[in-house]
């Protein structure tokens, strides 16, 4: 496995795939066999074929969290399956028994989670950068399959409707993936290959190279719910919005991390686009308070503009941020140090935040109810700063409102 990508199926996790497995972690469903969840009924739920009682199956769906989330590899999950097939006298499964039984059955669970939370990231990733292109790669396995390594470099439009069935992986042990380019040039820079034609009968129910119950784009309705969770948190009133993500899009924020990162770059590398980023939300008991202080944000929603990323970094002219510190901002606007509001007589209100950093603190601007053209009203990341304690202090003296932390 030469592609960094696909090495952190099994290495390095990565927030999507994290996010991506979570999202099954509350809806365990027991099961007696392997088909009884089909295809896309995956995304939203977690299930070990024959593991019927609830409390074993939490257990093992941890063991896989842990995988996923440590990187630990698949000896460490062995150990773990054992040790929870002892303590709950499960008997009777598939591979029990021998050695060699044991290790295909917990390769073929380790494998096929990892393999499936990975490309629902992924997929997600890759809807977020909106890339124009994606691209079929084979992952390299030393028994190929035919049918997939024919597809290899396949270069197609990302709404093709080959997608929908041939999103890989497309069976048991398949370690094929996608990659996204925004140009033809650029496709082919990372693998594609532009002789390479669609497979015959690629559009069948059941194409010939997909393993039963695999004809499916694994994640597709997970980055669907990404969407919705985003939509949902734009036009919900703030207090039922800011309610929905403490519950329950706390996790899909995380996941955003990457694509953001990739919003970052895009965003210092060409002119402004008018193009715009869901970063965060707006905690519930922020928007309590500020509402006992007589401003009501609109929306829950905190959404960063590409033209505001270039002022804050291309046009700063004293204090700028670390850019490293402000690719990471989805997970730090989780936990401000310090939040302020500055309620104005005249123009939009904001939130103020403030996160330490070493020496002093890094500033996040957030306007309230800011009016974007073509977007309408949205609480906007306006600009980003490093402030000093006197800073904060001469804030509060001008009369802004502690909400969240102390000086």
């Amino acid at each position: 496995m030469t592609e960094p990508g696909l090495r952190a199926v099994f290495r390095r996790p990565f927030a999507e795939q994290v996010a991506a497995f979570r999202l099954r972690l509350d809806n365990l469903i027991p099961t007696q066999a392997w088909d009884d969840l089909w295809q896309a009924q995956h995304d939203r739920a977690f299930m070990v074929a024959g593991a019927t009682k609830a409390d074993l199956l939490a257990d093992l769906a941890l063991a896989v969290d842990k995988a996923i989330t440590e990187g630990t590899g698949i000896e460490a999950f062995r150990r773990d399956f054992r040790a929870l097939v002892e303590s709950h006298g499960w008997h009777g499964w598939t591979g029990e028994g021998t050695k060699a039984g044991e290790a295909w059955r917990t390769r073929v669970i380790y494998r096929t989670n990892m393999r499936t939370s990975y490309a629902a990231g992924r997929m997600a990733q890759l809807r977020e950068a909106g890339f124009r292109y994606w691209i079929y790669r084979h992952g390299g396995s030393m028994e190929p399959r035919q049918a997939h390594l024919a597809i290899d470099g396949l270069i197609l439009p990302s709404d093709h409707p080959f997608w929908d069935r041939w999103s890989p992986p497309n069976g048991w042990g398949c370690s094929c993936y996608v990659v996204g380019a925004h140009t033809m040039r650029a496709a082919q820079r990372r693998g594609g290959k532009p002789d390479v034609q669609l497979p015959e009968g690629w559009d069948d129910p059941a194409p010939e190279g997909i393993d039963t119950g695999w004809a499916y784009a694994p994640g597709a309705s997970v980055a669907d719910l990404i969407t919705t969770m985003a939509q949902k948190l734009r036009v919900l009133p703030a207090t039922i919005g800011a309610d929905l993500m403490a519950s329950a899009g706390l996790t899909i924020l995380r996941a955003r991390a990457e694509a953001f990162d990739a919003f970052v770059t895009r965003a210092l590398s060409n002119p402004p686009r008018g193009e715009h980023f869901t970063v965060g939300a707006l905690k519930p008991h922020w928007i309590a308070q500020a509402q006992a202080a007589g401003v009501t944000p609109h929306s829950a929603e905190i959404t960063v503009l590409d033209r505001n990323i270039a002022h804050t970094f291309r046009d700063a002219k004293v204090s700028p941020l670390d850019l490293g510190w402000y690719r990471q901002l989805p997970q730090h606007l989780l936990a401000p140090d310090l939040v302020l509001l500055e309620a104005r007589a005249e123009g939009e209100p904001a939130f103020l935040m403030f996160f330490n950093i070493p020496g002093s603190h890094a500033k996040i601007v957030i306007r309230l109810n800011y009016r974007v053209k073509k977007l309408g009203m949205r609480n906007v990341i306006q600009t980003g700063s490093v402030a000093s304690d006197r800073d904060i202090a001469s804030l509060i003296g001008r009369g802004a409102v502690i909400i969240e932390g102390s000086v």
